[in-house]
């Protein structure tokens, strides 16, 4: 691998991180805590991540349990859940408050697939984005006279090439996320 493509390695890195957690919060039909991994909640005078004042559990495959460790914020947890507009009503339980993850219905799957799709397209442009800047780099390179025509062309194939695997890598992680969602 050419020392351009080595550069970014980090950023693809990124990239497909990016998007497996960006996709991690489309809910399915089973029970996901992946789903409550954004929340922030209003506690302490503070915005707080949700996983830092409650356990999270799926104790049934439709069910989510979130049991705050400090029982004084229920209230508010209940609040930032219904706020972030999951589509998941929570019931609060006292000590603990339960989320029952509803069937999907086909509209629904086909709406979350086309988000899935919308999210993977982001994914593809900041590829896109990162190989034109490598691209831009061994054009450079060769102008100023520090690569050779053959080497230009080389690095350039090596780097469609490992765009290709990236997308690839994407379309992987998508098709297993649409599967799930479209499994009843």
């Amino acid at each position: 691998m050419n020392q351009y493509i080595q550069a970014k390695q980090n950023d693809f890195s990124k990239i497909i991180d990016f998007f497996k957690k960006d996709i991690a919060g489309l809910r399915t039909g089973r029970a996901n805590p992946g789903i409550l991994d954004g929340i922030l909640v209003e506690a302490y005078g503070a915005k707080t991540p949700l996983v830092g004042l409650a356990s999270i559990s799926v104790p049934e495959a439709r069910s989510i349990l979130v049991a705050p460790w400090d029982k004084t914020t229920a209230k508010d947890i209940e609040k930032a859940i219904v706020a972030a507009n999951l589509g998941i009503n929570p019931v609060n339980e006292g000590d603990k408050i339960r989320l029952v993850v509803p069937q999907l219905t086909e509209e629904n799957r086909k709406e979350l697939v086309k988000k899935l799709n919308e999210k993977m397209e982001t994914a593809r442009i900041a590829l896109r984005q990162t190989r034109d800047e490598i691209k831009e780099s061994i054009e450079e390179a060769f102008k100023s006279k520090n690569l050779s025509e053959d080497d230009k062309f080389r690095f350039i194939k090596e780097l469609d090439e490992e765009i290709s695997r990236q997308n690839d890598e994407l379309k992987k992680t998508k098709d297993k996320k649409e599967e799930e969602i479209m499994t009843i």
